[in-house]
Formats: C-alpha cells, structure tokens, sequence
C-alpha cells in the first residue's frame, strides 16, 4: 500500500517576517483557508487515508504538526533531532513504514508546495505507484515542465520513454541549477524538466539504494530500526541520526543510480520560494497589487501588502515593493531581490535581534 511522507523541517526565511522558526512556511495560510501542510496532506486523501500519512519534522515545530494535523495516526510525527537534509529524512521514514508493512511504498512530498488541480496531481502520484508496481527496482520522480528558464531549481533531462507515447521516461541526467543563458537553452530544448522533489519508490528499496551508496548512513538507521516502539527509541535517534551524512536523496541516491524514471507531471506547481509567490497564488489588481488584510493604497503599484490582526496598512507612492506587517515586525523591501531577505536574517542575527526570527 501507498503512505505519503510529508517532509516539513523547513525554515521559510524568504517569507520573515511572517515565517519563524516556531512558525514556517509549512504552517502558514498564503492562500485559499488552509495551511500549506494541511493542504499537503488534503489532497493525497483521494487515493491514501490519513492513517497512511506520516509527517517527519524537527523538535520545535513538531507540537505545532499535531495542533494542524490532528487526524494523524500516533507515533505518525516522526522528530528529527537535527537537520540533515532529505536523505536521512526520507531514511528514517522508510524505516518506520517497513515496520508496519514489509512492503510499504512511499509518496514522499515536501509540506511547503503548493499543487493544482488535485485530481491531476492524484492521478499522477497513482500513475507512479503503478510504475512502482510494475517493477519495484524503480525510483519514480516527478519533472515539472518549466514555464520560464528558472535559474532557482535543478532540472532534469529526460531520455527515452518507457513506451511510445508515454510520459513515463528514463532519466540521461540531472543538471545543477544553471545560469540564464543555459536555463534558456533548457528551454528552447524541451526535453528538459524542473526537479520538483516529489518521489514514489518502495520503503525497501530506497533503503537499499541507500545502503549501497551511502552505506554508513544505512548503518545508523538500521540501529534506530531497531529500536523502533521500544522505550530507548527518542535516545537512540537522538544518538546516531546527527552522526548521519547531511546530504539530499538527489546527491545519495537517484544521481547514481541506473533505475530512475522521470514522470512528465500533468499538474501545476509552485515551490512557494518567496513572497513573489503570493501574487502567482492570489492574483493582483488592476494596478498590479496583491493586498492581504486591511490596506489603503493611493498611486501604488505592483506590490505585495499583508497585514494581519486588523491592522492598517496604508501606501502612497509606492510602486514594485513587499510591504509586511506582523505584530512585532514590519518588512518593506523592494520586490523582485529574493535573496536580499536572507541577508536580512543575518543581519538580525549579528545585531543581536534573533528573538525576531
């Protein structure tokens, strides 16, 4: 049977000050009436119950995944006591799903994105467990056809399709995030997807693959397996998961292996990477503004507005600015530098003013 893993330890720092760390991305309602990871977690329903849903976080924000997430099954809350990447994450998951059932696939999927239709988005992840199925040496991801020559995500380039006129293909290469002319040569050549971070494989494959590749990482888990349901289960992961290599399941696994099918995805998706986001989810107005909350604009344009907790924001003359309002921090910014708002976080950081984060 299929489980989805829902993979939400982020930070969401692009989207301070709104996001925290007691509070990120992940739980965040940027659109529509519910948060990212309960809309992650909604639109798997379809095909896999909630009993089959496992969330792997971090320690700080693992009471606030059961406050949003309630219907999950216990022990379902898996806490990393460290970051290490998606590697060890998507280890440790396996390692649970095989103690429950010896034959376990999963549909790992990161909390923070955002995916339409869902019926596209269901038929897709059933389409890939069906490949699964049909050969469980199989490491099955999604590629994203892109829309614009992204220099933000990696890409994937695809090979010859498992049958003709398939969207199912075998995978040449994996490419790095590029530059712009290259982006723009990804393109032009449409045999090139974005690497959206959504897999479908067996439990016991991945830690096979796992083993092979990174066998010391395989090690430690197969220690906290071990351990699973028993009483030194919280000290043994807190022991050997922060000796595990931080390292991507891209890097571990699926750049070195030959059984990796790409699957072209029918549906749309947006990784949600910063305040940019908000307008490509909510729309704008006549005068190119996304307003969120209370807002009095005269002579503004193109600019991001939220406020929360009935507070006024009033603009005059503003135009291609993020103007945020939270109760104890306000950022405006010019729009269109994603990674300004990362410098600002470490700024914060050497003056002092980390309680703000």
């Amino acid at each position: 049977m299929l489980h989805a893993v829902i993979m939400a330890g982020g930070s969401g720092t692009r989207f301070w000050p709104l996001s925290r760390h007691a509070l990120p991305k992940q739980f965040l309602t940027l659109a529509g009436s519910r948060s990212l990871i309960q809309s992650t977690s909604d639109r798997c329903l379809g095909a896999i119950p909630t009993s089959r849903h496992w969330v792997v976080t971090n320690a700080s924000q693992a009471d606030e995944t059961r406050r949003q997430l309630p219907e999950l099954s216990d022990g379902h809350v898996l806490v990393e006591p460290c970051a290490r990447n998606t590697a060890p994450c998507i280890a440790l998951a396996a390692a649970h799903l095989l103690k429950e059932e010896p034959d376990a696939a999963m549909l790992v999927l990161p909390a923070d994105h955002v995916i339409q239709p869902v019926d596209q988005f269901e038929a897709a992840f059933r389409r890939a467990a069906q490949l699964v199925d049909a050969d469980d040496r199989r490491l099955v991801l999604f590629g994203v056809v892109p829309s614009f020559p992204s220099t933000g995500f990696g890409y994937i380039e695809r090979d010859k399709p498992l049958a003709p006129g398939d969207a199912a293909y075998s995978v040449k290469a994996f490419r790095e995030k590029p530059d712009r002319p290259t982006a723009e040569d990804y393109l032009r050549a449409g045999r090139f997807y974005w690497n959206c971070g959504i897999f479908v494989w067996r439990a016991r494959r991945i830690l096979e693959a796992i083993a092979q590749y990174e066998p010391e990482m395989k090690q430690l888990t197969d220690r906290i397996s071990n351990t699973i349901g028993a009483a030194g289960y919280a000290s043994t992961v807190n022991e050997f998961f922060p000796q595990m290599k931080s390292i991507s399941i891209d890097y571990a696994v699926l750049e070195r292996d030959a059984n990796i099918i790409v699957l072209e995805a029918p549906f749309r998706w947006d990784d949600v990477g910063s305040w940019e986001a908000v307008t490509r989810l909510s729309g704008q107005d006549t005068a190119g503004n996304t307003i969120q909350g209370e807002h009095c604009g005269i002579d503004t344009r193109n600019c991001i507005v939220r406020s929360t907790d009935d507070h006024l924001v009033a603009t005059l003359g503003l135009e291609d600015c993020i103007v945020v309002h939270t109760p104890d921090a306000t950022l405006v910014a010019r729009r269109g530098d994603e990674n300004a708002i990362k410098k600002l976080i470490e700024s914060l950081k050497q003056q002092g003013l980390s309680r703000y984060l």
